[in-house]
């Protein structure tokens, strides 16, 4: 997630020492999109014509861990609310958690586990077809569901591996774009927005909600609020949506937060293929 202070400036000066400002940005696996907000936010308020947010990982193997053991964990708030829904269990947390509001969804709406590893197959299946994928394997559903439990309902190709990469992305005015001829390579940011956590998160007693569901359904309204558009219109005016899929509980719940199905409607969903070309 986060190497050495100043790990960005080692990495543009191989540009050349510009003088440029660099802001380290460290945000859990939101950090690439945070850094894209910030750019966007530096544009539309004047101070820049032209931003890079570039993100780099180096990661050590295995599941994800703390490195300040001394002092108390950022996530002191959720562990607490986890163990008070669930008690303690002796279990890897990002899975733990994660796989709660699998449940959470099961029990609430009578989900399948065959519709998280649905969520999994379709992935892995898409990954064929990326150059750029860190694994390109086939698998069948059945392989999936008779891998390794991780956390219930999660099996091992539920689960995001340890990865390392890079990726960047410029960002500029509209001016700069005209000025420098760049129509044919420009996306326009029709809107963005970025939040945390909400009173919800904590006192609704959701697993759902722990790991973002109330966030994820008001950020994405303001930003459907920026589009003109209704929570409702969401299925039918996007053909193609990037989704976080951490695990594929994340990637179940999701849809519903963001709207790109009912609540609730989300097994239905994946069992009609609404969510894969």
């Amino acid at each position: 997630v986060y190497g050495d202070p100043c790990c960005g400036q080692k990495a543009v000066y191989t540009l050349g020492y510009t003088g440029v400002p660099v802001v380290n940005v460290n945000n859990n696996c939101s950090t690439g999109s945070t850094a894209l907000y910030l750019a966007n936010e530096a544009i539309r308020g004047g101070e820049s014509e032209c931003v890079m947010a570039l993100g780099f990982e180096k990661m050590y193997s295995g599941s994800l861990r703390t490195f300040f053991p001394d002092r108390v964990s950022p996530l002191e708030t959720f562990i607490s609310v986890n163990h008070d829904i669930h008690g303690k269990v002796k279990a890897p947390m990002a899975p733990m958690m994660f796989g709660n509001a699998g449940r959470e969804h099961m029990q609430k709406y009578g989900t399948k586990k065959e519709h998280f590893g649905k969520v999994a197959w379709k992935n892995h299946l898409h990954s064929v077809n990326n150059p750029y994928s860190q694994f390109r394997d086939k698998y069948t559903l059945d392989q999936i569901m008779a891998g390794k439990a991780i956390y219930e309902p999660l099996t091992k190709l539920q689960c995001c591996p340890t990865s390392d990469g890079a990726a960047c992305a410029i960002i500029c005015s509209e001016e700069f774009m005209l000025k420098h001829d760049l129509q044919d390579c420009a996306v326009e940011i029709k809107a963005i927005e970025l939040m945390t956590d909400l009173p919800s998160t904590f006192n609704s007693k959701s697993s759902m909600n722990i790991v973002g569901g109330d966030m994820a359904t008001q950020c994405s309204n303001k930003v459907y609020k920026q589009l003109g558009i209704s929570f409702e219109d969401v299925p039918k005016k996007f053909q193609v949506c990037e989704l976080h899929d951490c695990f594929s509980a994340n990637e179940l719940c999701t849809y519903e937060a963001i709207g790109l199905c009912g609540r609730g409607k989300a097994g239905e969903s994946i069992d009609q293929g609404d969510f894969t070309y």
